[in-house]
């Protein structure tokens, strides 16, 4: 039996590398997810056959977490509104966190359980020293994740806007994580419960403190990097539980966060450090909103839609109002219309762009955009300084030319899809006010930009009609 159930994990792990090597592509991505999906299937009711399980409340516990966890994701996962999907990400990544950290917690409270009445023996002397190490970094880095990640779920659905809690809020968190350090050293040799407790308790505040200053803008690193701990703590409680499929998914998981969250990173012209710790600063963007001259120039749809009709080349900027809007089935058919026309019709993506990554991909794909008419940032670039029309619907710092050209400019350095350089710009917004950064956008103000004030979804079926009747 044992040799069956080391060899399904294999065959789990197995199936989690393929299915992420699938999602790589949007083309093989719903491929990667079904297998995925039957590697964890696989794992879990494998470990029902566990030699070391013992006991019926054992497997009512397990069954009846299976069936609450299982019934809310599934139900979750097919109600879930698109636009609302980076939250669910975020929530359910804090859930693997939390299971990694319950994981450790109830390996370091069975140690001390175990050393009672022992005098000199401790976690370490229990667990063994690479177990324990190895259990209490899993316990930081899951439990953080968790309260980390549940933060990111309630700023990203509105339900929580603070940007700090206390003065000082940076130093506050710097003497958290020394405070942190020093407890999961004291925690190697303890036989105290009230240790672990303490330890578990200032993880998840700093878990709540580092998350809190992260604006809308870095939340994308921010949910990137807690995927990459979550998948990280998984594969070292993994190596507590001497359970192969955990360490494989972990440090699979872990490791494919750990490239996505500098690749977002770069992409943004942060770093991880100055993502947790840092911020683009609200007011100092507002306070030099005021130096950019001109002014926004007002565009009417009737006059979009000629200017689109006659255009060879035609570029839409998709960014996360148009995902608020629900306007990308609307977009999709203006795009089809123009095609009709002979225009030329493709669609410009950023690395961060939306609220995770992915999320426009996976928005246009939902409208059935083709994925050969969905480019990358590098890849489109070159195309803007030969394209007639850019429509910048919903995005706003990811077009911001100041990124490349003015150094006083808090988003200066960040890599932006190059929309300015179109002959004509058209920019559907609901308002004048700036972005996720706070930062105001320069392109808004060039003479080639136009500005067509409304909802997304409504300025796309106006397009439409008016397109219609040429």
């Amino acid at each position: 039996m044992e040799i069956m159930i080391q060899a399904s994990y294999f065959l789990a792990a197995v199936l989690f590398i393929l299915g992420l090597k699938q999602m790589s592509s949007p083309v093989t991505a719903r491929r990667g997810i079904i297998w995925s999906g039957v590697g964890m299937i696989l794992a879990t009711v494998v470990t029902f056959w566990d030699p070391s399980l013992h006991g019926v409340s054992n497997y009512v516990l397990m069954v009846i977490a299976i069936v609450i966890g299982g019934g809310y994701a599934w139900q979750k996962g097919k109600t879930v509104p698109m636009v609302d999907m980076p939250q669910m990400i975020a929530l359910f990544n804090g859930m693997g966190g939390g299971a990694a950290g319950a994981i450790a917690a109830v390996e370091l409270f069975s140690a001390i359980h175990q050393s009672q009445g022992i005098p000199g023996m401790g976690v370490s002397a229990i667990l063994g020293t690479d177990v324990a190490i190895v259990a209490i970094v899993g316990a930081f880095i899951g439990t953080l994740s968790f309260s980390g990640s549940l933060i990111a779920w309630a700023k990203l659905d509105g339900k929580f806007r603070r940007t700090s809690l206390v003065p000082m809020q940076h130093w506050v968190n710097l003497i958290l994580l020394v405070a942190v350090i020093y407890v999961g050293v004291k925690l190697f040799n303890t036989e105290s419960t009230l240790l672990v407790l303490l330890f578990f308790a200032l993880v998840l505040l700093l878990g709540v403190f580092v998350t809190t200053p992260v604006g809308g803008a870095d939340m994308p690193v921010a949910i990137s990097l807690f995927n990459a701990l979550t998948g990280l703590a998984v594969g070292l409680e993994g190596y507590v539980l001497d359970n192969a499929a955990m360490i494989i998914a972990g440090t699979v998981v872990g490791s494919a966060g750990t490239l996505l969250t500098q690749l977002m990173a770069k992409a943004m012209n942060r770093s991880v450090w100055n993502v947790l710790f840092g911020g683009f600063g609200q007011n100092t963007a507002s306070a030099e909103a005021g130096e950019i001259e001109g002014s926004m120039k007002e565009v009417q749809s009737q006059d979009a839609a000629i200017m689109m009709a006659y255009a060879s080349q035609v570029i839409i900027v998709p960014g996360y109002g148009m995902a608020v809007a629900q306007a990308q089935h609307k977009v999709w058919e203006l795009a089809e219309l123009l095609e009709e026309n002979n225009v030329s019709v493709k669609f410009a993506i950023h690395p961060v762009a939306g609220r995770m990554p992915g999320h426009m991909n996976v928005l246009l794909a939902e409208a059935g955009v083709p994925y050969d008419k969905i480019f990358d940032m590098d890849e489109i670039n070159p195309d803007f300084p030969t394209t007639t029309v850019a429509l910048v619907i919903g995005a706003n710092d990811v077009v911001n030319p100041d990124a490349r050209n003015d150094k006083t400019s808090p988003l200066y350095g960040m890599p932006v899809l190059d929309a300015a350089l179109a002959e004509n710009v058209i920019v559907v917004k609901r308002g004048k006010g700036t972005g996720f950064s706070g930062v105001e956008n320069a392109l808004f103000y060039q003479d080639n930009t136009q500005m067509l004030y409304g909802d997304g979804q409504k300025a796309a079926s106006d397009l439409i009609q008016h397109l219609k009747k040429l």
